[in-house]
């Protein structure tokens, strides 16, 4: 059996928006080949093993097996990231988030401590190291299967030198008051944001960590104590960057001007035209 049999077999059995895409993945996967070369050479025949080994991701997909999952790798900012179960897929959303950290740290040479919470695969935090190579960068997650995760695509990348891991619940503790150097000048963050009861009606339930997803009854609860302890953490001048739920924003924004009253604050929309991002600026 040739790659282009096994396509159209399986094209056969199952259907989707991006089903043609999906299954060109797997096999290109499979077959360890460019999917560009693989559509080019759809005649060229499977071994037996490979054929198991398509098979089986194909069965993995039926079952709602996220496709990043299958492949072990997912593309984010022009990287391509490995992926295991135990951390969220990176959406090209958050490639806002990156942009602007990115950026913000462009025009502000002489500000380089980056705090990215609860960093999942850390795409934000490698993303910012390759494209910033004086920045030091602090990346915390809660969970230590996820910050596996983080430190093995920091080194996949080489950037490993530039970024701490540390296991904790958003920020760790600190002694008060906190020593001036130990400020962070931007603090970037991911963090679950799908309301409780939303997130059980949605079909990515079950499929990625909820520990990535749920952010509570209303989707801020983390929000609400980031916020609270980015006001001790964050050095003069710094900023925050925060991407948030489509529908939060102007409850994101109140929160924000609750604790930062002072702060230039505003919110920037992604792609699609949605609000997205959170931007908190401290004056002084």
């Amino acid at each position: 059996m040739n790659a282009g049999e096994l396509f159209h077999a399986y094209l056969a059995e199952y259907q989707g928006e991006t089903a043609e895409l999906d299954l060109q993945l797997i096999l290109a996967h499979v077959m360890e080949v460019p999917r560009s070369w693989l559509l080019a050479h759809l005649d060229s025949p499977l071994t037996p093993p490979q054929v198991d080994s398509a098979n089986d991701a194909f069965a993995r997909l039926r079952a709602g097996t996220p496709l990043p999952y299958i492949l072990g790798h997912w593309e984010f900012y022009g990287l391509d990231f490995d992926l295991t179960p135990n951390v969220l897929i990176p959406r090209p959303e958050t490639e806002l988030l990156v942009e602007k950290a990115i950026q913000w740290l462009g025009s502000s040479p002489e500000r380089r401590t980056v705090a990215d919470i609860g960093t999942g695969s850390g795409v934000i935090a490698v993303s910012i190291a390759m494209h910033v190579p004086d920045a030091r960068i602090l990346a915390t997650d809660i969970s230590i299967k996820a910050l596996k995760v983080a430190r093995h695509n920091a080194q996949k990348f080489h950037v490993h030198h530039k970024i701490d891991f540390l296991q904790c619940d958003l920020l760790p503790q600190h002694i008060d008051p906190l020593p001036t150097d130990s400020h962070f000048d931007l603090i970037c963050a991911n963090l679950p944001y799908i309301p409780t009861q939303t997130l059980h009606g949605l079909p990515v339930y079950g499929r990625e960590p909820t520990l990535a997803l749920d952010g509570g009854e209303d989707g801020l609860d983390l929000f609400r104590r980031l916020l609270a302890l980015s006001t001790e953490w964050l050095a003069p001048r710094g900023a925050l960057l925060l991407e948030i739920e489509a529908a939060q924003g102007m409850k994101a924004l109140s929160l924000a001007y609750d604790l930062f009253a002072e702060a230039a604050i505003q919110l920037h929309k992604d792609l699609a035209g949605r609000d997205r991002l959170l931007e908190i600026h401290l004056h002084e």
